[in-house]
C-alpha cells in the first residue's frame, strides 16, 4: 500500500500530540495487576476471542481499533486515506498507552500494534502478551469476510498476507504466551488461552518467591 504524506496534524487521539509524550514507557506492574492483551494479524480472531475471554475472566474488553476510531472521530480506512500510515501508528501508540494504564482489563490490538517497540515495552510491563498465530488459509478466509483492512486493499491481497506474515511472525514470536487460532469454534482457543494465562502467572509467583 501506498502512503500519503503525512499531514501537519495528526487526528486527535484524545491525548497529548507531544513525539516525546508518544514515546514515553510506563512502569511495570506486578503480573496479577496486567491487562491480557491479544497480538498477531488480521484474522487471528483477537476481538472474537478477546470478548469471550474478557467474559470469562469477569474483566472490561476493550478493541484498540474502536478506541482510536473514537478518539480521532473517524474511520480507520479514513485516517489510512486522510492522514497516512505514520500518523495512524503514532496515534495508536498513544491510545494503547492510555489503555494500559487503566488497570486489567484484555485488549484486542490491531495487527501492527505490536510491531512498534515502544508499545511492546508498555505491553511488556502492564500486560500480559498473547500471540493468536494463525495459518495464511484461515487468515484469509477470515479478513474476506470484512472490508476495512487498508492493507489489504490491493490487486493481490493474498501476498500482502505473506509478505505481513514474514514480516510480522517473527516480532509477534516475542510476546508471552503463543496459541494457536485454527478453524473451528472460538471457545476452544479460550480455554486454551486461559490455561496458559494461570500457568504463566503461577510461573511469575514462583519466581518471585
Amino acid at each position: 500500500m501506498t502512503t500519503e504524506t503525512r499531514p501537519e496534524t495528526p487526528p486527535d487521539t484524545g491525548t497529548t500530540t507531544d513525539h516525546d509524550a508518544s514515546q514515553a514507557r510506563l512502569a511495570p506492574v506486578p503480573v496479577a495487576e496486567r491487562s491480557i492483551v491479544l497480538v498477531g494479524l488480521m484474522g487471528a480472531g483477537k476481538t472474537t476471542v478477546g470478548r469471550r475471554l474478557a467474559q470469562r475472566l469477569g474483566l472490561a474488553f476493550v478493541d484498540t481499533d474502536t478506541e482510536i476510531e473514537r478518539a480521532a472521530g473517524e474511520t480507520i480506512p479514513e485516517i489510512f486515506e486522510r492522514h497516512g500510515e505514520a500518523a495512524f501508528r503514532d496515534g495508536e501508540r498513544r491510545v494503547i498507552a492510555r489503555l494500559l494504564e487503566r488497570g486489567p482489563q484484555v485488549l484486542a490490538t490491531g495487527g501492527g500494534a505490536f510491531m512498534d517497540e515502544t508499545t511492546r515495552a508498555n505491553i511488556a510491563a502492564r500486560g500480559i502478551s498473547i500471540w493468536l498465530k494463525a495459518d495464511l488459509d484461515v487468515l484469509m478466509k477470515r479478513v474476506g469476510r470484512r472490508s476495512n483492512r487498508p492493507l489489504l486493499k490491493t490487486d493481490n491481497p493474498r501476498a500482502v498476507m505473506e509478505h505481513l506474515m514474514t514480516q510480522r511472525y517473527p516480532v509477534y514470536a516475542q510476546a508471552d504466551l503463543t496459541v494457536e487460532s485454527v478453524e473451528g469454534p472460538h471457545d476452544s482457543v479460550v480455554e486454551d488461552v486461559i490455561a496458559r494465562i494461570e500457568t504463566f502467572r503461577d510461573k511469575a509467583k514462583e519466581a518471585a518467591g
